[in-house]
């Protein structure tokens, strides 16, 4: 007979600190972990639900270069991004950690070390890409050519931006590397792998036969699918500059590979946790009585099902319960894409609906109740702005919201605001099934959520809260009030409707809380008792609220959506697509009507000495709407510099952006600030002005001709 688990560590994806996160994410991985681990923590169990930002790989210094940042601002810029917007959406993770702190370095580092002493590892030499400009071998990304399948100039080693194709580098043809612009050679270089065919028949048996019938069945196909092909060794180690270091005397200049890093940070997280707390970690990660959970997106499948389970298993872990992994989330009948900017971001709803004036908590669940609804788990699901309007005005506002406001305010007007007695001897069939529908309602709602059902387990609350509208409504206490007259049975039969109507909405909390939390409070808060009655073992109960107990007037639980907000999102979503999609060429044809300024000779030019140089610090300038003081490193001195820029970008979001200075300009007092030198700047056709910087981060003080 199987024992309960003594205690749940809970994971979600760690998502790359490379840019904001859509909602695709987090109906993915982020809302689904959150319910299940706030219906636990409803249970009294222990629980760690731990996540943090993915910050290695070659993702981040590509982004770096986007920016003209360094690698590190450009992390701790979406470290604390993500980590404001999870906070926002409720996510409520026990730790929020990075794979930049030294914690995890420490981890990754024992990890592997604990892995290569003991021959678990293997080493390859192999050739690869080499730039030897700079003496770097390329990641798949820093290599651009040609497509060998559509001729566009805008594939990368690992996929071509145009077609879509993945490919490898020796597929591109004329490469070239992204960082000096020059052709790359082949270069002799030796790697550490994982030789994941040795691990083949205990995945089999973990797997397919432990737990083929009680994992999802697209995570057990994709599996099988890859076992079924014949499992390769994979590098745990790569060449770059930007991750964890290799700890062998003979690897400088390698880092461990992110994918293997990356999921050791669930490790470190939980380690920090337990620091934080004055806890002790092991238990979570080296006791069989621990239930490991881990959300994700079917993109993860393979390194949560079969690598990360076999590095866990040689280092002494245990392995996890369940992977209940998520098909995608669509938007308006095309799949999201950070490139076509044919999404919704985290950021861009909380901006939207959160943050605005009529917004608030109630806008937070409203976002979470239709991606629970539409949640992908089987299938790849669909996310419309017409379809979100409808299950907020029709659903929350129309059943859910509307039985909990037409139960206040009859309970005001017919029973002096106070909680009614029940009178037994008048319970009819009625009275007795609303009471077992509540009852089935907890078994219902609760076998959902133990079996990761989320939409299943939502639906069930969103029937009770049908079925109390059903009995209210067949009940009518106004029409009896006005029929029965003095009749002495008649408050009788009005208590006893609306006694079942408020413990029915008690309940309603209780079960809605690990879907909606800022709701179930909100109900808490009306009916004037304490956020304990929302423990998992009050559900049932028709005595959660005591006889005589006065409670608070009704608040609307939620808000319509309108028509003109729906027309507003949808135009955004176009205009966003129509923007990243216009062509080049016509913003250059709009500058080249601009008149030039008189025409200098070559020695006029020589005279200015252009410099690149990294913004340390920056801040407004007092009484000065336009300016802001910027610190600027060149390498061989900071500068104080004041620029113009203050209508364009935010101090905090332009620290660590790589600029180009005029160097031996004369200083200039402004506002009582000696101004060191001038900002290069471009100006583009709406007025909106960029910088203008370095295509690929270079050390400070170089010179610009």
């Amino acid at each position: 007979m199987n024992t309960a688990p003594k205690r749940y560590l809970i994971t979600s994806a760690l998502p790359y600190a490379n840019g904001l996160k859509h909602i695709g994410h987090l109906a993915g991985a982020y809302i689904p972990a959150d319910i299940y681990a706030r219906y636990l923590r409803s249970q009294k169990r222990d629980v760690v639900f731990v996540c943090g930002s993915d910050e290695h790989g070659t993702a981040i210094p590509i982004q770096a270069m986007k920016e003209g940042r360094t690698a590190q601002a450009i992390i701790d810029k979406y470290h604390q991004a993500m980590k404001e917007d999870f906070a926002d959406l409720k996510i409520s993770f026990d730790v929020y950690h990075r794979t930049s702190d030294p914690l995890h370095h420490e981890t990754s580092s024992e990890f592997f070390t604990y892995l290569h002493e003991r021959g678990e590892l293997e080493t390859k030499e192999t050739e690869q890409f080499f730039d030897e400009s700079s003496q770097t071998f390329l990641a798949d990304r820093f290599i651009k050519g040609t497509c060998p399948h559509c001729k566009s100039d805008r594939a990368f080693g690992d996929q071509c931006e145009s077609c879509g194709t993945t490919l490898s580098p020796d597929e591109l043809l004329h490469p070239v590397s992204t960082i000096s612009g020059n052709a790359p050679v082949k270069k002799k270089t030796t790697h550490w792998y994982l030789p994941l065919a040795k691990h083949e028949a205990f995945l089999k048996e973990w797997i397919i036969e432990e737990h083929g019938k009680d994992w999802r069945p697209s995570v057990v196909g994709q599996c099988k699918s890859w076992i079924d092909g014949g499992l390769q060794s994979r590098a745990v180690t790569r060449d770059l500059n930007w991750g964890v270091k290799v700890p062998l005397t003979e690897a400088a200049g390698k880092v461990l590979y992110v994918w293997f890093d990356a999921p050791i940070g669930y490790i470190s997280a939980t380690k920090q946790w337990a620091l934080d707390n004055n806890k002790d970690w092991k238990p979570y990660w080296y006791n069989n009585d621990t239930q490991l959970v881990h959300f994700i997106g079917k993109d993860n499948i393979v390194f949560h099902c079969i690598i990360f389970p076999v590095m866990l298993k040689l280092h002494g872990n245990i392995l996890p319960t369940n992977v209940p992994a998520n098909e995608f989330l669509n938007l308006e009948g095309d799949k999201m894409s950070t490139s076509r900017n044919w999404k919704l971001d985290m950021r861009d709803y909380i901006v939207d609906f959160v943050k605005k004036e009529n917004g608030g908590d109630q806008c937070v669940d409203m976002l979470r109740y239709y991606l629970t609804q539409i949640a992908p788990e089987s299938k790849d699901s669909e996310f419309t702005w017409k379809g979100f309007q409808d299950a907020v005005n029709s659903e929350l506002v129309s059943i859910f919201g509307n039985y909990v406001n037409r139960t206040f305010v009859l309970m005001h007007k017919l029973c002096n605001g106070k909680v009614p007695q029940f009178h037994s001897h008048l319970a009819d069939e009625k009275d007795k099934q609303i009471e077992q529908d509540i009852q089935e309602a907890k078994q219902k709602v609760e076998f959902a959520l133990e079996h990761y059902k989320f939409r299943e387990g939502l639906f069930d609350v969103m029937d009770l809260a049908r079925k109390g509208n059903k009995y209210m409504q067949e009940k009518e206490p106004w029409i009896v009030a006005k029929q029965l007259g003095n009749h002495p049975e008649k408050q009788a039969l009005i208590d006893n409707c609306l006694f079942n109507c408020l413990q029915l909405t008690a309940n309603l909390a209780i079960l809605i809380q690990p879907y909606l939390p800022a709701t179930a409070k909100k109900i808490c808060h009306m009916m004037k008792v304490v956020d304990k009655i929302l423990d998992w073992e009050n559900a049932g109960s028709m005595k959660l609220l005591s006889v005589g107990y006065t409670l608070r007037e009704p608040q609307l639980l939620f808000r319509k959506i309108e028509d003109e907000e729906i027309a507003m999102q949808l135009e955004k979503l176009k205009n966003g697509v129509m923007a990243e999609a216009s062509n080049t060429e016509l913003a250059k044809e709009e500058k080249e009507k601009l008149p030039l300024k008189p025409e200098i000779q070559f020695d006029d030019f020589g005279k200015i000495d252009l410099r690149t140089g990294t913004i340390t610090a920056a801040q407004r300038v007092p009484k000065a709407d336009k300016l802001l003081q910027l610190e600027v490193d060149l390498g061989f001195e900071k500068r104080i510099i004041l620029s113009g820029i203050a209508m364009h970008f935010q101090p905090e979001e332009i620290i660590g952006k790589q600029v180009v200075v005029v160097a031996n300009l004369s200083p200039r007092k402004m506002r009582g600030i000696d101004s060191n030198g001038m900002i290069l700047m471009a100006e583009d056709e709406h007025g909106k002005l960029h910088f203008v910087q370095p295509e690929n981060t270079i050390s400070g003080g170089a010179k610009v001709s």
